[in-house]
């Protein structure tokens, strides 16, 4: 059965304030970077799995997410998928 690479992108939703994004952003400016006028924190899963079809592992990937990886009140997330290398005994 083919494997899988799901590199999951969770980030708060627009509206839901992001303290470490703000934490973050004090910090740039306190080093000079003048610029940086918003910050977001979020986190990157990667996901290795096998699935029959492509289309099988897009939706495992979504059920993951929806069921343990994103809090669906306060975050979205993105994936994107590519046939990954299983190295031989895993």
């Amino acid at each position: 059965m083919p494997a899988y690479l799901a590199a999951i992108e969770v980030m708060l939703k627009p509206l839901v304030n992001d303290p470490q994004g703000l934490a973050v952003l004090d910090g740039l400016k306190n080093l000079g970077f003048d610029g940086a006028e918003r910050v977001r924190v979020g986190k990157r899963i990667e996901v290795t799995l096998e699935a029959a079809t492509p289309e099988a592992a897009e939706q495992a990937v979504t059920e993951m997410c929806q069921q343990l990886l994103a809090n669906p009140v306060i975050e979205d997330f993105r994936f994107d998928l590519t046939e990954a290398e299983v190295a031989a005994g895993n």
